[in-house]
């Protein structure tokens, strides 16, 4: 059952959040490059993850600035300003320590907010995580290249060919 949103205010903007379950501890979940707390609950995969999470946690989801049900941005925020919103959900939903789980595109907010708040992090996990994008990314010519694939097949489900091959055939999965 999808859970209710709320905002938490992080400088001007709102950020989305959810809190899943009520578990002896805190988990705040911070998503990839792209997410949507509404969305992700429609996806049988992420609402199994999600209610997984939750069962033996008190799970912290939120949708980045610019992404999802959070406000938009007309500037590209920072890392500081986007690592500062995890604090931001984090008092808005009353929670003064908690383990990050950071995914993909994440894990460099994640990594960041360990850092920068160590007290506020009883543990910190990675899932397909890389610490520096600049140094993780294909040479120029396949970065470009990729780029142009995505933007010229934004919504139409092809860019998981790259992201999730396993999954290409599931029409279902391509459409969500």
């Amino acid at each position: 059952m999808q859970p209710e949103t709320h905002y938490a205010k992080s400088g001007e903007l709102r950020i989305a959040y959810q809190v899943v379950g009520n578990g002896p501890f805190d988990l705040v979940f911070v998503p990839g490059f792209v997410s949507n707390l509404d969305n992700g609950w429609d996806e049988p995969g992420m609402a199994k993850l999600y209610t997984h999470l939750g069962s033996f946690a008190r799970l912290i989801l939120f949708d980045k600035r610019g992404t999802g049900l959070s406000d938009r941005d007309a500037q590209v925020p920072s890392l500081e300003q986007r690592m500062d919103d995890i604090r931001a959900v984090m008092d808005a939903a009353g929670s003064k320590r908690a383990a990050i789980l950071g995914v993909s595109e994440g894990g460099a907010m994640a990594m960041r907010f360990a850092a920068t708040f160590p007290k506020r992090v009883q543990s910190l996990v990675l899932y397909g995580a890389y610490g520096h994008f600049p140094t993780w990314v294909p040479p120029s010519e396949r970065l470009e290249a990729f780029i142009a694939s995505v933007e010229a097949h934004w919504g139409s489900g092809e860019s998981i060919k790259t992201f999730a091959p396993e999954y290409y055939d599931d029409l279902r999965l391509r459409k969500w």
